[in-house]
């Protein structure tokens, strides 16, 4: 099979399903990410609303969830995987496992970049009368949002390796080729594609997050 084929016949085909996959994960992620990042930063003990318990069982379990190796994660919902979408493996099924590993993720970047807001500006947000909703979504947020931006750009990449990992046990894109193609089919070429093609994937990404980073920030 020539080169031309190769990317093609193969490539091609793997990368949208690769695109489709880290896109709607990551959609995913930051969206249900966002929810208990904020809750984790408004009961945290210097919060607006400190609640100990509420903190600690919210912090072990986006800890737990951080800590599950994402094969054994991928293969231990596949029950719950076939609830959602009616299949257990394939390019649509992947985006569950994808989503779950990376959402505690998202949600530690988030709560990080939100504690970061100076806490003078917090205060004189409750000095004008803001509601703590206010002051969450109206103040730090916005102040946040550069290094959330940043956040958001390590994300993505995180679950390109997750989609990666997915494609070894069927959950198509980048990986499965690599793995059907290159690494059960002894084709190099397949291999060195796929490598080079992640890479370039992720270092446009990187620059577009630092290029939005620093739009912001001016």
């Amino acid at each position: 099979m020539s080169t031309a084929e190769i990317l093609k016949q193969i490539l091609l085909p793997s990368l949208w399903e690769t695109i489709y996959m880290v896109f709607v994960a990551t959609l995913f992620s930051i969206v249900i990410g966002f929810i208990p990042a904020i809750i984790l930063v408004i009961t945290d003990e210097n919060g607006l609303k400190p609640n100990k318990i509420v903190y600690k069982i919210l912090d072990f379990i986006i800890n737990m969830l951080r800590s599950f190796p994402f094969l054994i994660l991928m293969i231990a919902i596949f029950p719950f995987t076939k609830l959602l979408t009616g299949k257990q493996i394939g390019t649509t099924a992947a985006i569950v496992p994808l989503t779950i590993g990376a959402f505690p993720f998202a949600a530690r970047v988030i709560e990080s970049s939100l504690k970061e807001v100076n806490k003078g500006i917090i205060e004189a947000a409750k000095s004008f009368g803001s509601s703590n909703f206010q002051i969450i979504f109206r103040v730090m947020i916005k102040e946040a949002m550069p290094s959330i931006v940043l956040g958001i750009t390590l994300t993505v990449i995180n679950i390109i390796g997750y989609s990666a990992m997915a494609g070894a046990i069927g959950g198509g894109g980048l990986g499965a080729a690599a793995m059907q193609y290159g690494y059960n089919m002894f084709n190099t070429t397949v291999m060195v594609y796929t490598v080079i093609i992640l890479m370039i994937i992720v270092q446009i990404l990187q620059s577009i997050g630092n290029f939005i980073y620093k739009m912001m920030i001016k």
